[in-house]
């Protein structure tokens, strides 16, 4: 249960999420990812990192009942640092992170996985951004590296989720397979990854860093200022109040809605 990091003898780096029910992350969970991503980083022994977990989903982002029960805003400002701190970790991974999604990966899960360098997913995945629903924003920074930027701001506003299969078409996910064939997939691709110069490898993920057109950084730092503003107003509060009795009366406990294609 945690954070695990593994490399293996092919210079493949394995970094596994684990935290039962539905790997919501609590804070320190955050801080612990990011310091693994970081490690990875600089070891140059490591050529490639999967990004994967155990469970029947991917990431349910933010620990929720750990925000709520906790005084003040030291769970809300802990989130918010942590999960800046993971995505750009990720991000700024010296080498690429092949991101390998199965079940639900929604709020923060959207943030690893749009941040990654290569994704792939089992044919029950689906992804989104429900942060509306719970009075937060952020992470339309890295669903807009999903999805183009109207159906980003779809999903966005209605909290709706969409299937790994439909993003193949946007080229945002390499390629679906059923799940137990997932692991196979993304160690063979990491596997490809690793056999090149690491040297070169590491030049070319920096160069294409360099190049991209959004600053994910500070864009996401950006959103956050809003999630913010909002827990300030005491709207948050309000709607994570009701979401957690709502799940909690309707027994959704161990799984996040799918709402895929409505």
């Amino acid at each position: 249960m945690g954070i695990t990091s593994t490399l293996r003898e092919d210079h493949v780096r394995v970094i596994t999420m684990d935290y039962p029910p539905v790997n919501a992350l609590p804070v320190a969970g955050w801080f612990e990812l990011a310091a693994a991503l970081d490690e990875a980083s600089a070891d140059q022994q490591t050529h490639v990192v999967v990004l994967r977990a155990e469970g029947k989903g991917y990431n349910a982002g933010v620990d929720i009942k750990e925000m709520q029960n906790t005084t003040g805003f030291d769970a809300l400002i802990g989130a918010n640092k942590g999960c800046f701190a993971a995505f750009k970790a990720v991000y700024e991974c010296s080498v690429p992170v092949i991101a390998a999604v199965q079940g639900f990966c929604v709020g923060g899960g959207v943030g690893l996985v749009g941040n990654a360098d290569v994704v792939v997913a089992s044919d029950d995945a689906f992804f989104g951004v429900p942060e509306v629903k719970q009075g937060a924003l952020g992470a339309a920074t890295h669903m807009a590296r999903l999805v183009p930027q109207h159906l980003m701001r779809t999903l966005y506003f209605t909290a709706r989720t969409i299937k790994a299969t439909d993003l193949v078409q946007h080229g945002s996910v390499y390629e679906v397979v059923p799940r137990d064939q997932l692991d196979d997939l993304a160690l063979a691709l990491a596997a490809d990854i690793a056999e090149k110069d690491t040297r070169v490898i590491r030049a070319a993920k920096e160069a294409l860093n360099g190049i991209d057109p959004v600053d994910v950084n500070k864009s996401y730092r950006f959103e956050q200022g809003f999630t913010m503003e909002l827990n300030l107003a005491g709207v948050s509060d309000e709607l994570r109040d009701d979401f957690a009795g709502t799940a909690k009366a309707a027994g959704r406990t161990d799984t996040p809605t799918k709402e895929a294609g409505r």
